[in-house]
C-alpha cells in the first residue's frame, strides 16, 4: 500500500481488525520511510457496479460518494461516522445482491434517505432538500407534512 504522505510503495500493517458490523477489515499502517501512520479499510466488491445518471450518463459506482453526501447532510449531528460507515456498507450490500451491473441513481438517492431516515431526523430533511431539489419554502411544508404523517418510531431524535 502507498503512503499517502510521501508515496513511499512499502507500508507496514500495524494492527488489523474487523469492523464493527464485520463488512471490512481495519488496518492500522506505518511507513517505515516518512514514519506516518494511516488507516485503510479492506472491503469485498462482489461485482462492478456503474451508476446510471438521469441525464443519460454513466459512472463508476464510488461508496465513498455515499459516504459523503450522508457526511455533509449530518454535519454537525449527533451521529458517529461508524454508523455513517455501516448505513453505507448495507446500502452497497443491498445493491450489489440485486444482480444488476447498472444502478439508476435515483435508486441510490433513496436508499440513502431510507438510511437517513433511520439515523437522523434532520440530516434526514436537510438530504432530502437537495435530493428533492427543493426550490422555496413551501416544498418544505409540503416535506415535512409528510415527515410527520410517518410513524415516529424509526426517525430518531437528536440528543
Amino acid at each position: 500500500m502507498r503512503c499517502p504522505f510521501c508515496s513511499f510503495d512499502d507500508t507496514q500493517v500495524k494492527d488489523s481488525r474487523p469492523s464493527e458490523d464485520g463488512a471490512s477489515i481495519r488496518r492500522r499502517r506505518s511507513c517505515p520511510r516518512c514514519e506516518n501512520r494511516f488507516t485503510t479499510f479492506e472491503r469485498v466488491q462482489l461485482r462492478e457496479m456503474t451508476v446510471l445518471k438521469s441525464g443519460g450518463r454513466r459512472q463508476p459506482f464510488d461508496r465513498d460518494k455515499i459516504i459523503k453526501s450522508m457526511q455533509i447532510a449530518l454535519r454537525k449531528r449527533p451521529v458517529e461516522l461508524e454508523a455513517i460507515e455501516t448505513a453505507a456498507n448495507a446500502i452497497v450490500t443491498q445493491l450489489e445482491k440485486q444482480g444488476e451491473a447498472e444502478i439508476p441513481s435515483a435508486q441510490i438517492g433513496e436508499q440513502v434517505m431510507k438510511a437517513l431516515r433511520e439515523l437522523d431526523s434532520v440530516g434526514y430533511i436537510r438530504y432530502a432538500s437537495v435530493y428533492k431539489d427543493f426550490r422555496d419554502p413551501r416544498d418544505f411544508d409540503d416535506f415535512l407534512s409528510e415527515v410527520k404523517a410517518l410513524p415516529t418510531g424509526p426517525i430518531k431524535k437528536a440528543s
